[in-house]
């Protein structure tokens, strides 16, 4: 049997080929590790969430204690101020 011999124009395009085969490989493996680099990235970002949520949640229960009836009363009768109800006024809109 005879070889054949291939032509030039078939040589590049068996290049081109191997080329974009390997391109292929190379870019699906980049991709693949932005997109878990990323994930990773992500996952961070709701960790750090979750932990000033938790932090927000606590500054608001100090509020709501220090902002409570009490507490206020006990400081203002610490300064000598007193609840008087008639120098409350209710202003509707």
């Amino acid at each position: 049997m005879k070889k054949r011999k291939m032509l030039r124009g078939e040589k590049i395009l068996h290049l081109l080929i191997g080329l974009l085969i390997i391109g292929n490989v190379f870019g699906q493996s980049f991709s693949m590790a932005l997109l878990s680099k990323t994930n990773i990235e992500v996952e961070s970002m709701k960790q750090k969430i979750s932990k000033q949520q938790d932090l927000n949640q606590s500054l608001e229960m100090k509020i709501n204690e220090l902002a409570s009836f009490n507490n206020v009363e006990a400081v203002a009768s610490n300064y000598g101020l007193e609840y008087n109800n008639n120098n409350i006024r209710v202003i509707n809109e």
